[in-house]
């Protein structure tokens, strides 16, 4: 599988990099810099959770998880690692590459910018790119986030789902909405995607700062 998996993406344009077990893997991760990692959880030695934790330990790359089991342990445990998404096996190669080029928008990711400005110039004197909600200071110009003055880091997928509750502030967005808008799906995804994103958000900035509203979904409270 690992095979036939290099081989078709290199197909569609990617350089690929392959490890035969967890440990062979991180040593890989440590020597070469990637765009974008595709951890199998049954990975020998050190498995596709905790290599994704280790990674998470300094690096804010791109994980998509690949699991045998889709409705099982291994998805929730993969995305609380810090996976941005993951897939079931098996999976069509079309939809492994839908899923790399929406983490790579992610990773890659910058608002448009204000009307009459052209991306790249400075910030309007209003300083309307920064957005306040409390402690909570976000820069959508540099893309970077702080709590109380202090830096805070986070994946690409989870700043990006950030920005869409703060461009939407006190305003409920619903699972469906938010699995749309910040992970690209043209159709109903697993919702626990969305809200093991959100657990690791409150993690970061605080339990009270995002808001669920039960039956319907969440809300950044202004």
């Amino acid at each position: 599988m690992r095979r036939s998996f290099t081989v078709a993406l290199e197909r569609y344009g990617y350089r690929v990099a392959a490890a035969a077990d967890g440990l062979a893997g991180l040593e890989l991760f440590r020597d070469e810099g990637f765009d974008l990692l595709i951890l199998d959880v049954m990975l020998p030695g050190l498995d596709g959770i905790g290599l994704c934790r280790r990674v998470r330990e300094t690096s804010l790359v791109p994980v998509l998880m690949m699991s045998a089991r889709g409705d099982g342990l291994d998805v929730v445990a993969g995305l609380e690692a810090g996976a941005d998404d993951y897939v079931v096996k098996p999976v069509d190669t079309y939809v492994l590459v839908a899923r790399i080029r929406s983490l790579l928008r992610r990773a890659t990711y910058a608002p448009v910018p204000e009307p009459g400005r052209a991306a790249g110039e400075s910030p309007s004197p209003s300083g309307a790119e920064v957005l306040a909600f409390g402690d909570l200071t976000i820069d959508t110009a540099g893309m970077e986030v702080f709590v109380a003055g202090s830096p805070v880091a986070l994946t690409p997928t989870e700043l990006k789902l950030l920005l869409e509750f703060a461009a939407h502030p006190g305003v409920v967005l619903e699972r469906h909405t938010l699995l749309r808008e910040v992970w690209e799906y043209g159709w109903d995804g697993d919702s626990r995607v969305v809200d093991l994103c959100v657990q690791r958000l409150r993690r970061k900035l605080g339990r009270d700062r995002i808001e669920t509203v039960r039956g319907f979904g969440y809300k950044l409270r202004r």
